[in-house]
């Protein structure tokens, strides 16, 4: 990845659902598919900006997506909640402790923080470790718009179900994943934005996730030029369904890179 002291820097680290895509023992026709754009790592985001790197969430794929993707430093984390496929690599953040000789700053709500900690209790119950066993870690709760590394971060609460998750303003760009209702508020709170990368599971609807119909009707409601779906299943077969796609909407696939002004 190269440098991002010019404008946002994003990079998708990975668009697929919870349990990712190859799905484990499933011989359909995506998960066998020889389309690199099939194949989805769990859902996670790379900002860059000022010459900082920071993370929104940390998948079970976290390892592996920054060997892939580059990743050698990591400044903050942003979370938008506490389910396994967005936090089951945070201890992988060791990695960049003992690269940066430094806590990172971590931020979540405070219902996501406090499932984080309970997750994690060995990383925060304040027993000392040896051998650098655990990650470093300086947990911030989000209770507002907030400035990091000289860019405003606007956290925009949406509905997975029943769970309140936050999405992620920053500018022109947003960040909305694992939702299947936007309330109004947070609805006009992303008005304006530019480029925006939304939840979309597959064709059908889901107690807990936009499908793709739906979130094209989002979409042209929030009315941002470019929309690229991310969380996306093995259901979605990337050239099949990119063809079907109106104008201005895309999926998003592992290391798509863009800049936001």
């Amino acid at each position: 990845m190269t440098d991002a002291s010019r404008g946002l820097e994003v990079t998708v680290l990975g668009c697929g659902t919870s349990i990712g895509v190859p799905v484990v023992a499933c011989d359909c026709a995506v998960c066998t598919s020889t389309e690199p754009r099939n194949h989805r790592t769990r859902p996670s985001l790379c900002l860059r900006w000022n010459d900082r790197t920071v993370i929104i969430d940390t998948t079970p794929d976290f390892r592996m997506q920054c060997l892939r993707h580059g990743v050698r430093r990591v400044d903050a984390v942003l979370y938008t909640h506490a389910h396994a496929d967005h936090v089951f690599g945070l201890d992988d953040l060791r990695a960049f402790n003992f690269r940066q000789r430094g806590k990172i700053p971590c931020y979540g709500s405070a219902l996501t923080l406090r499932h984080i900690r309970k997750t994690f209790s060995y990383v925060f119950d304040g027993q000392p470790s040896e051998g650098g066993g655990k990650p470093q870690l300086d947990p911030r709760t989000i209770d507002g718009p907030f400035e990091l590394f000289g860019r405003r971060i606007e956290p925009i609460p949406v509905l997975h179900g029943s769970l309140e998750v936050t999405a992620f303003r920053l500018g022109a760009f947003a960040y909305v994943t694992d939702t299947n209702h936007i309330p109004d508020a947070s609805l006009r709170a992303l008005a304006g934005v530019e480029i925006l990368i939304l939840d979309a599971l597959h064709y059908r609807p889901t107690p807990t996730h936009f499908s793709i119909e739906q979130a094209i009707e989002v979409a042209a409601e929030i009315g941002a030029r470019q929309t690229w779906l991310t969380h996306l299943s093995h259901n979605v077969d990337y050239t099949a369904v990119e063809v079907e796609l109106p104008r201005g909407v895309e999926l998003a696939y592992d290391g798509l890179h863009f800049r936001v002004a």
